[in-house]
């Protein structure tokens, strides 16, 4: 393993799972409250296929640096992604990847969205294609949540409290979910400056999916209760059909990955990426 340091000074974990003559390299960026280490399998996948992976913990989870749920500005993770993906650029050649999961999911389609903006912000990266895997598009929130954010929002920004998420939603195979509730590194902070993120950059990335340019392919469980699976169905009915690949998984929870039928996921995710940007494969 290695790290990386942010602008602010806090060290990043990263992870690298090594292919020979890879097509290219998928950048993973995992969800709220987890790390990197839970998609071992997920890379296993990947690299099956060709494909050189590369994961690492967001500020404030897992094994990096920095307040559990909190942020200090509202686009530190995307500064973060962009610095993970510049690294990743300076060692590794070929066509670059993101696969986002729930929050990650939508740091990765955020910063895509960005590049959709007539001056894009400095932490824009453009990328070759992208996977998101039930993205937090759409977090769910109800009248008197949104209520709660707006007041906590002023008063205490960084106060971070239970993100209300059970475990139970995560996946319907009680290994999955005891694995979870046993992870050290899992956590469930999550602070009202961090939710804004999650609530802006959902309805960001919706408003500009009519003009979605990068190759995309969008899996979502249909039984999410951890994300609302409106904002995914929301944006691939704005989206155009040519560009973005949607597929939604009925009877799945949450984490499509760790759900009992994953190997229909995960041959969905192999087909499409043998089409994607890439080396031919082998």
């Amino acid at each position: 393993m290695s790290t990386l340091t942010t602008s602010d000074g806090l060290k990043l974990q990263l992870r690298e799972w090594p292919c020979d003559d890879a097509r290219g390299t998928v950048l993973m960026v995992h969800g709220l409250g987890e790390h990197i280490g839970r998609y071992e399998h997920v890379a296993a996948q990947l690299l099956r296929g060709g494909w050189h992976v590369v994961g690492y913990d967001q500020r404030g989870h897992g094994a990096s640096e920095g307040a559990r749920g909190g942020l200090h500005h509202p686009d530190d993770l995307l500064r973060d992604l962009a610095l993970v993906t510049d690294a990743v650029r300076v060692r590794l050649r070929g066509p670059l990847l993101l696969l986002g999961h729930s929050m990650g999911g939508l740091v990765a389609a955020r910063m895509v969205a960005a590049g959709l903006e007539g001056k894009p912000p400095k932490w824009h990266r453009a990328v070759d294609a992208l996977v998101l895997s039930s993205p937090a598009l759409d977090a769910g929130l109800g009248g008197v949540q949104k209520l709660l954010l707006a007041l906590l929002g002023r008063i205490a920004p960084n106060f971070a409290v239970g993100n209300g998420l059970k475990p139970e939603w995560i996946s319907r195979d009680p290994a999955v979910v005891e694995a979870y509730v046993d992870d050290p590194l899992v956590h469930d902070r999550v602070a009202p400056k961090l939710v804004r993120f999650i609530v802006d950059g959902g309805a960001f990335v919706r408003a500009h999916a009519a003009q979605w340019r990068v190759p995309t392919l969008l899996m979502y469980a249909g039984s999410d209760r951890c994300v609302a699976p409106a904002g995914s169905a929301a944006f691939a009915a704005a989206a155009p059909a040519e560009v973005v690949s949607a597929q939604a998984f009925p009877a799945l929870y949450h984490e499509i990955f760790n759900e009992p039928e994953q190997a229909s996921v995960f041959a969905v995710l192999g087909a499409w990426l043998a089409r994607a940007p890439g080396r031919p494969g082998r």
